[in-house]
């Protein structure tokens, strides 16, 4: 995949289909989204989509940009990461909730991406060092995230100031959003095993957090 190869000195194709492609995959698809719901026509609105557009020489479909690109965005979700039918339903829904006209569109990919960083930095506190399991014990791992997660959304009483916020945030957006735990457990469970493969230096989910924070 052409779009998202990233080279070292020696000019050696590493960490293709990496964290940050996952990433920038799913703002592809809301993008896509977006364009298809408003009737955008300028590109240049949503530049992750230009980019991927221009990339991978995507033609629009029937005159109406997002069609066309969301989904070849959706099928290599689907192919690269095994991203379930229902995610994609779901995502579609809170987009089309939240994003209903061009005023809406940053606001809503701020808060999206809030909720993001939030979610992945209270999950990665509670698992602590859990998230290092081996490939081999992943059903364990998507266990201990979606335990994590439900926890999040159901326990009133933490033992640090800063959990308590984040716990508070992470409710808010998801009030909002209308994002359910199943959801967020996939967005998440990805994410960590994603994480996981980065180089050492980035073999946490701080980066994940920062990488997030960096991509508005």
């Amino acid at each position: 995949m052409g779009l998202f190869k990233k080279k070292n000195k020696k000019d050696k194709v590493e960490n293709v289909g990496g964290l940050e492609d996952f990433m920038t995959l799913i703002r592809i698809y809301m993008q896509s989204e977006i364009a298809g719901n408003m009737g955008i026509t300028n590109i240049n609105m949503l530049p992750d989509l230009a980019t991927f557009k221009r990339g991978l020489k995507i033609k629009t479909k029937g005159n109406k940009l997002g069609v066309a690109e969301k989904a070849q965005c959706k099928k290599m979700l689907a192919q690269m990461y095994g991203i379930s039918e229902s995610f994609f339903k779901e995502l579609d829904t809170c987009i089309r909730k939240n994003c209903r006209n061009v005023n809406m569109l940053q606001p809503f990919m701020y808060q999206f991406q809030g909720f993001s960083s939030d979610l992945m930095m209270q999950v990665g506190t509670i698992l602590k060092w859990r998230f290092r399991v081996p490939k081999f014990l992943k059903n364990a791992l998507h266990t201990m995230t979606q335990d994590a997660v439900h926890k999040i959304m159901t326990v009133n009483s933490w033992k640090d100031e800063a959990s308590y916020k984040t716990v508070f945030n992470i409710r808010q957006y998801q009030q909002q959003l209308g994002l359910s735990e199943e959801w967020m457990t996939e967005y998440a469970f990805n994410m960590i095993c994603l994480a996981k493969k980065e180089p050492r230096n980035k073999e946490n989910l701080e980066a994940a957090r920062e990488m997030l924070k960096n991509r508005g």
